[in-house]
């Protein structure tokens, strides 16, 4: 005889005593002496008898319990076990669960950063694979379609972060990759997805070469009234030809005043590898009174609102443009473009070791591997060469 939700309610439970009421087809529901009210499902297969659990009510209802009942039968029905179904689909929810993209992308990243990616190129990693969450984050990465990535894609290009897009779809590419080696997916949703995308042209960074104009900025560069830091941050970019993050992570325990050479580790390096930059003369003058001005915190140059953090990705090029410099005139990675340009110009340093100061990748490894300890002489006598120039820039005296 069919159950009612009346006969339910009213159920109690018995002291020191479970019992049991029958709804039809197998289903029952078990009373334990806890006062709990626990669906059953009781069947036969192979002639061995075995019961299904379907939940508490009220939390599954008369009604709901009868059409789990029912799927159980149709299972059974087609030779399957409604046990071992139920084990199966809450394995592959938990194997779901444990292999989101975000959870494949964390582990993903946390992998490169053990080998040794700098901790800046690994916080970005990660900015970008919180662009993806909200779209992908929380579903299994074996089921990412390509227009599930190719939405979120376009959002960010419609905001007019074009190389935001790119690199985004890029590392989710290489995320994939990694679940597909490690047997978490079958294929890359976001390998083809960079055709769909709008290929803008490379914009280069703006440099001044002029001279006079150089000297212009070295001029307005000495005449900065806003935070100290950034001002001495701003005077010694020019000498030392170093990429603006690099120099925003200097510690002073890389640097050796008396030896004066500055010693950046491969890990905070582009290239991946230990870079060796002779100080001149004026930049020790000018480490020298960020030294003094030194409070406590590792850095160098550190942070507007606290000595512990570096200076922030924006401060420089901010400064910039508080000097009256637009975006198409200057950029603190144009540093590198004017001293490249007007040494090359000037004929008297080789090619080879103006590169090496720039910590350029050499694209023969051989070659690269000797050139890691060649022309150290050379870029002593250049630095100091090219800084003595930069002070008759600022003089107004362009003659060398």
């Amino acid at each position: 005889m069919a159950l009612s939700d009346v006969e339910i309610r009213n159920a109690k439970p018995k002291k020191d005593k479970s019992y049991k009421i029958f709804d039809e087809h197998g289903l029952f529901l078990a009373v334990p002496a806890s006062g709990a009210k626990l669906w059953r499902f009781r069947y036969k297969l192979a002639g061995k008898e075995k019961v299904l659990a379907l939940g508490q009510y009220p939390t599954v209802s008369l009604k709901e319990a009868r059409a789990k009942r029912d799927d159980a039968r149709r299972l059974l029905s087609d030779g399957s076990d409604p046990s071992m179904e139920k084990k199966r689909k809450a394995a592959a929810a938990l194997i779901a669960a444990t292999n989101s993209f975000k959870t494949v992308a964390d582990e993903f990243v946390d992998k490169l950063e053990q080998e040794g990616l700098a901790a800046v190129t690994v916080a970005k990693q990660r900015w970008l694979i919180s662009l993806l969450d909200r779209a992908v984050g929380d579903r299994p990465v074996s089921e990412v379609e390509p227009v599930e990535l190719l939405s979120v894609l376009k959002n960010i290009e419609k905001q007019g972060r074009h190389e935001t897009a790119k690199r985004a779809r890029a590392l989710a590419s290489r995320v994939f990759k990694y679940a597909i080696i490690t047997s978490r997916a079958k294929f890359n949703p976001a390998a083809d997805l960079g055709m769909a995308l709008v290929a803008k042209k490379p914009k280069h960074y703006a440099a001044l070469v002029d001279p006079e104009a150089v000297g212009g900025l070295l001029r307005a560069i000495d005449e900065y009234t806003g935070h100290l830091p950034t001002r001495l941050a701003l005077q010694l970019l020019p000498h030392v030809f170093v990429r603006p993050g690099e120099l925003r992570h200097a510690e002073w325990s890389e640097i050796d005043i008396e030896k004066a050479i500055w010693r950046i580790p491969a890990g905070k390096m582009k290239m991946r590898n230990e870079h060796v930059v002779p100080l001149s003369r004026q930049s020790l003058a000018i480490l020298e009174k960020a030294q003094q001005s030194h409070v406590n915190g590792p850095y160098v140059f550190p942070a507007i609102q606290s000595w512990q953090r570096p200076m922030s990705e924006n401060t420089l090029n901010t400064a910039l443009r508080r000097l009256g410099y637009t975006m198409d005139e200057m950029t603190s990675h144009g540093f590198r473009s004017t001293a490249s340009t007007l040494l090359n110009e000037s004929g008297l340093w080789s090619a080879d070791a103006i590169e090496r100061s720039l910590a350029h990748k050499d694209t023969n490894a051989v070659r690269g591997i000797y050139h890691r300890g060649a022309h150290w002489k050379e870029r002593v006598e250049m630095v100091q060469w090219w800084s003595d120039h930069l002070e008759q820039l600022k003089s107004g005296n362009p003659a060398q």
